[in-house]
């Protein structure tokens, strides 16, 4: 049933944008709760660790440092040339880097597992993503984006050390030391990312509710590109290096589904509600196009395993 709920993620996060949209009122006074909602968000990831997905990425570290570069290389480079082409201002052209800029999301664990992926490698990159985007996130901001506008690198790395590692690092904690309460729960905690996130999308959605209709479309065009440029890098980057199968669906969707609701919080916290709407729209997104590709790889799974001859 609470597998079903979190499946259901783009229609919920729909459902509570255009609630948002009608009836701003009823969620813009809770914008001061957007950094608390992500910080759960973040504690839930690191409950969901173990010392063992950072000892994986040594077995997989050729794959994981290719990902890495891909995922802090290509995708904040993108976003900044499609916000150019596309004539943003400065507030959506920061809010666009931001999710360029930022680690890959939990959701891309889900996708690699429906696709068929290595599961365990796609926990690994996003450990690790994540630890080195709080370093990472506000440095490329500041060399992307530095010179037409003020970025508080300082406030924005203490912030993520607040905001990611150190509820990852508590989460961590608890997982390796309190097991068995953990197993029980386990299964709550897709559910409870998958409210808070919900809540962040329809906060930024009612705080932008005056202005969306004009820059929403467009806003939304850059997304799908800047998502499908992630997620085509990933893959064909890996097929030329000669990765399997497995991995190379698995570092397409690290590459291409971001942690967007980090890159709203952010936006939100050190920029404008402006700058927050690609992260809101990116959150809607690619969990379509997530799982849509993974339906797609799945089902060619299937099909290969149904036609190879058995021996």
């Amino acid at each position: 049933m609470i597998g079903r709920i979190t499946q259901l993620f783009p229609l919920w996060a729909v459902t509570f944008s255009v609630l948002a949209y009608l009836s701003p009122s009823l969620f813009v006074g809770l914008k001061t709760q957007i950094v608390p909602l992500l910080t759960i968000i973040m504690l839930a990831m690191g409950v969901s660790l173990s010392p063992k997905d950072f000892l994986n990425v040594v077995q997989h570290k050729k794959a994981v440092g290719v990902g890495v570069v891909l995922q802090f290389l290509i995708m904040p480079l993108t976003a900044l040339l499609i916000s150019t082409l596309l004539g943003f201002s400065t507030e959506l052209t920061v809010g666009m880097v931001l999710v360029g800029s930022v680690a890959g999301g939990t959701s891309s664990n889900v996708m690699a597992f429906l696709a068929k992926g290595n599961v365990a490698l796609s926990i690994s990159m996003t450990a690790i993503s994540t630890l080195l985007g709080v370093i990472l996130t506000p440095l490329l901001v500041e060399l992307l984006v530095g010179e037409t506008v003020d970025v508080p690198v300082n406030a924005m790395l203490m912030s993520l050390v607040k905001i990611v590692l150190i509820p990852v690092g508590i989460g961590l904690l608890i997982n390796s030391f309190a097991q068995k309460t953990v197993a029980k729960v386990h299964t709550l905690l897709p559910l409870i990312s998958m409210i808070a996130i919900v809540f962040i999308i329809a906060i930024v959605v009612a705080l932008n509710a005056g202005n969306l209709s004009q820059v929403g479309p467009m806003v939304a065009l850059a997304v799908v590109l800047h998502n499908a440029v992630g997620l085509t890098a990933g893959y064909y980057s890996c097929r030329l290096l000669g990765f399997n199968e497995s991995t190379c669906r698995t570092i397409a969707f690290e590459v291409g589904l971001q942690n967007s609701g980090l890159a709203t919080a952010l936006a939100m916290k050190f920029f404008s509600p402006a700058s927050a709407i690609a992260g809101t729209i990116f959150s809607v997104w690619h969990n379509i196009s997530g799982s849509l590709l993974a339906g797609y790889w799945a089902s060619r799974h299937q099909k290969r395993a149904k036609t190879s001859p058995v021996c």
